[in-house]
């Protein structure tokens, strides 16, 4: 976040509690206009996936940026049209489409279905048919056996991983589609995973999917785009190498070329991920034993946990985690955990913090991906707030609109019966 002052993220704290999640607009604009401009003037769509961060305020931020969608659910589908989003402005992309997702996309006639496997596209095509003169727009997902490098939990494209289908077996389902007067084959998509740093895994699976392309276009199959995908990754650690816009784009854009199809992308975490910030307030304070070199170690316990923010617990992930206020004097070896009872509830271990006390507050960046989104309410803990600030410039604070209230435990038992 490079909009919101110290100052401003305490006020905020203060009005709306924590944990509280907040968002830097103009941030995310930024880096949306960053991704747009380095594809130039070669056709493109860029689809925002909604999994990275659905609150409703940032996916209509994404739709008037420029953005059409990409939707994992079901529900991220009501999410996009809630959004504004045209139908034929969301491609519908997930392993284990339910039938009742299937008849929705289908009926409402999404840019592209991203079918998974053989099985998947004759139930599309069953589906389709029971309407009549309906035809669903179809795209066959590849996984071309590419290691995107980043985690093995977040690895989407090895034969090993549930997703997608060989180049062999699509190639086979390619010709199957044709035969189906309920079906349009309109693309291939491609996505190897989440958080890639390095531009060559992506680079060896989209010159795989463009000679597919190449082939079936040659075999008169009239394809519209290739779905290259997300997994753009960003900087959680200072001095961490990425992949800017214009290196991604270099990467993809020559093997998408030599085909002539639209270049559809599907990015999250890059727009969003930095632009975000969750504030926790200290809680408590514990002395652990000495670490091997004799360095005093401490807990700082905070108001935020693994129900807050999985990332950490979920894959080990980092995010910087900084006092808002620091205090004089000299850091301290401190493992920032939540109040979670587990304990895998760890937000950062063996970080350097100045000297805290309770009431102080945190912030943990990088969070605005796969934060909010992934939260939980294990322990019977309520979801944070979410706060959207904008207009933000140089020294001055924009305005700071709530955009998601705080859960209550009344929000919580409603479903109990």
């Amino acid at each position: 976040m490079t909009g919101v002052t110290s100052e401003q993220l305490s006020a905020l704290a203060a009005e709306f509690g924590t944990p509280l999640y907040v968002y830097d607009a103009a941030m995310m604009r930024e880096r949306y206009r960053a991704l747009a401009e380095a594809c130039g003037d070669y056709p493109h769509d860029i689809h925002y996936a909604i999994k990275a961060n659905a609150t409703l305020a940032i996916v209509r931020l994404m739709r008037a940026c420029g953005a059409r969608a990409d939707a994992n659910s079901g529900g991220e589908i009501d999410v996009a049209l809630r959004a504004g989003f045209a139908p034929h402005e969301i491609v519908f992309t997930g392993v284990g489409k339910s039938p009742d997702e299937l008849e929705r996309a289908i009926t409402l006639g999404v840019k592209a279905i991203n079918a998974e496997s053989p099985g998947e596209v004759e139930r599309i095509a069953a589906i389709a048919a029971r309407h009549r003169d309906t035809v669903a727009r179809v795209a066959i997902r590849i996984n071309p056996d590419v290691d995107a490098e980043s985690h093995p939990h977040i690895s989407t494209g090895l034969r090993t991983n549930k997703f997608g289908m060989s180049i062999d077996a699509a190639r086979a389902l390619a010709v199957e589609i044709e035969r189906y007067p309920s079906l349009r084959l309109v693309g291939l998509h491609v996505h190897i995973g989440s958080q890639i740093t390095k531009t060559a895994p992506l680079t060896r699976a989209v010159t795989s999917l463009a000679a597919l392309a190449k082939e079936l276009i040659a075999a008169g199959v009239e394809l519209e785009h290739l779905d290259i995908g997300g997994g753009l990754g960003i900087p959680y650690q200072a001095g961490q190498t990425v992949v800017s816009p214009r290196e991604y784009i270099d990467a993809i854009l020559p093997p998408v070329r030599e085909t002539g199809l639209t270049l559809v992308l599907e990015p999250g975490r890059w727009i969003v991920g930095p632009a975000g910030a969750l504030l926790t307030r200290v809680v408590d304070l514990k002395a652990q034993p000495p670490d091997p070199t004799g360095e005093p170690r401490w807990f700082v316990i905070a108001d935020a946990g693994m129900t807050d923010l999985l990332r950490p617990a979920l894959y080990s992930a980092w995010h910087d985690i900084a006092a808002v206020t620091p205090r004089p004097g000299p850091d301290r070896l401190c493992d920032i955990v939540g109040p979670v009872c587990e304990t895998t509830d760890t937000l950062g271990s063996g970080r350097r913090l100045p000297p805290v006390e309770v009431g102080d507050l945190l912030i943990v960046r990088d969070a605005g991906a796969y934060g909010s989104v992934m939260a939980s309410n294990y322990n019977r803990r309520t979801v944070p707030a979410e706060v959207l600030v904008d207009g933000a410039a140089a020294g001055a604070a924009g305005a700071a609109t709530l955009i998601r209230r705080r859960q209550t435990i009344d929000d919580l038992l409603q479903w109990d019966v």
